[in-house]
């Protein structure tokens, strides 16, 4: 670690995890522990990593956009 807290990830890491060049990664403690994961998206809602798409900044994936638009035009509907 040098003096402004900066770890350097070995590039046999960074290559066994295929974390490449602005890739994000997470920082989180679990019990003792840093752990360092590569970041992978995934929807809000329901937490599925395919399909995914940004709304509003937010990652949401089809199948929540299919089920919530369908809930949103059952809604609309029987409040008619």
């Amino acid at each position: 670690m040098d003096h402004l807290g900066r770890i350097v990830l070995p590039k046999e890491l960074r290559d066994l995890l295929n974390i490449q060049p602005h890739d994000g990664v997470e920082i989180f403690v679990d019990s003792q522990s840093i752990v360092l994961q590569k970041y992978n998206p995934c929807c809000v809602l329901c937490g599925d990593m395919k399909d995914l798409f940004y709304f509003h900044d937010k990652i949401i994936c089809k199948g929540c956009v299919e089920e919530t638009a369908k809930y949103a035009s059952y809604t609309t509907a029987t409040n008619d």
